[in-house]
């Protein structure tokens, strides 16, 4: 009887727990943000998947990726609409800013995990590019899937906090 319950806690913890990736491309590029840089933030277009719309998806992933750097730097800006990465360059260099971060929804997925047994499920590029040069110094994928015990309120927004931080910490180290 021991041997089931202690099966059955094992099950229930792993299907409670939230996955995280940051696949970081590999560049020659060993530039680094000082805190004296500034960023532009671009408004990332909302996701969908199927038929389904999120929309305001494309705010939360540019508000989580602005809350990681605001941490770092005192000037950070969010665009105000979504903008093709020319015209996001194009707005870096006019504002006078020293990076781009040029966020793109590749996969977003939110799902009733507490009756579905479906998880949430999210995939997000982040592009860091040097304005000056138009040169793009790091770019990551994440990924983030959540566990299936959810007991609801998870959704896929939920899942980029953590490893956004992680992406931006090494942009600083």
């Amino acid at each position: 009887m021991k041997k089931i319950l202690l099966v059955a806690s094992l099950v229930t913890m792993v299907g409670c727990a939230d996955s995280h990736n940051v696949s970081v491309a590999e560049s020659n590029n060993a530039t680094k943000i000082q805190s004296s840089d500034s960023v532009y933030i671009a408004l990332s277009k909302d996701g969908s998947y199927g038929k389904h719309h999120y929309a305001g998806s494309g705010m939360m992933l540019s508000q989580t990726i602005n809350s990681s750097f605001m941490k770092r730097l005192n000037n950070v800006e969010v665009a105000g609409k979504v903008q093709k990465y020319p015209d996001a360059l194009h707005s870096a260099k006019e504002g006078g800013y020293d990076y781009l971060i040029y966020p793109t929804i590749l996969h977003w997925e939110d799902r009733a995990t507490e009756w579905s047994a479906k998880p949430d499920k999210v995939a997000v590029k982040i592009s860091v590019v040097n304005v000056n040069g138009g040169i793009e110094i790091k770019s990551a994928v994440v990924n983030g899937k959540s566990g299936i015990m959810t007991l609801g309120g998870d959704h896929p927004q939920d899942l980029l906090p953590e490893p956004v931080e992680t992406f931006t910490t090494q942009l600083f180290e």
